[in-house]
């Protein structure tokens, strides 16, 4: 987990061009215990939105004068995750996050999402989806320039938000009001045409193994399996040989 790096100053989110914001659900409460190292940051109760993108659940607190602003999950780094629902409590979500190298924190944490406002079932199981399917890809890169995407209204129903095009320094993407925090995201890049696919690094097969060990049981949709381990990175394809000239 990375805290500070994901929210803007009037409480927008931020996300890395290539990534897209596939469910939002609001008035989340995030709590933290069992923190092993000692940090400000982590204590109280903080509210705000949770954000579902294909690598990573996002929080950015409602509170702009929170000293923790925003928390970056990256998916790898949570494990023993898990939907509760208590009888005369909301229901929350609850699970242990690892600190990310370089995230303002170190050691791990247990962290516990309450949704006041209802649609734990539904972002856990999303959550469990996607990070079944984040573990078996490669994560994008927290370096990569990001854009904004600012808190829209929520409706009931489904629809579709206008594409955004990339721009070299970010570009700030701005749906329209969406019905149950279900977003379209803009497309992915074209891949360059007529250049073959790399090849996964031979060095990396216990990574490899590891990563496609996460797994979703749709006949326990409350609990999911996720790697402590990063998706094995892709190495370059080597170059052909060159012809020798006499």
């Amino acid at each position: 987990m990375a805290l500070n790096r994901n929210h803007s100053q009037n409480g927008g989110v931020l996300i890395n061009n290539g990534e897209s914001v596939l469910r939002e659900c609001k008035n989340v409460e995030l709590s933290f215990s069992d923190v092993n190292c000692k940090t400000d940051l982590l204590k109280g109760t903080k509210k705000g939105t949770v954000y579902l993108t294909p690598y990573r659940l996002l929080f950015v607190s409602s509170n702009t004068k929170d000293c923790m602003g925003s928390a970056m999950f990256p998916y790898y780094l949570m494990k023993g995750c898990s939907i509760e629902q208590p009888v005369f409590n909301a229901n929350y979500i609850k699970g242990t996050v690892s600190a990310e190298a370089g995230g303002g924190w170190e050691g791990q944490a247990s962290f516990k999402m309450s949704f006041t406002s209802g649609g734990a079932i539904e972002v856990g199981q999303h959550l469990f989806k996607l990070a079944t399917n984040a573990s078996r890809a490669a994560p994008a890169q927290n370096g990569a320039a990001s854009f904004g995407y600012p808190s829209p209204g929520m409706m009931n129903g489904y629809g579709p938000a206008p594409p955004a095009p990339p721009a070299p320094q970010g570009y700030t993407y701005t749906p329209s009001p969406q019905q149950n925090g279900f977003y379209q995201g803009p497309p992915p890049p074209a891949a360059n045409m007529g250049y073959p696919m790399p090849m996964p690094a031979t060095g990396n097969s216990k990574a490899a193994e590891a990563a496609g060990s996460a797994y979703y049981n749709p006949s326990n949709p409350h609990n999911v399996y996720m790697p402590m381990e990063r998706p094995p990175p892709y190495a370059p394809y080597p170059n052909s040989p060159e012809k020798k000239s006499n």
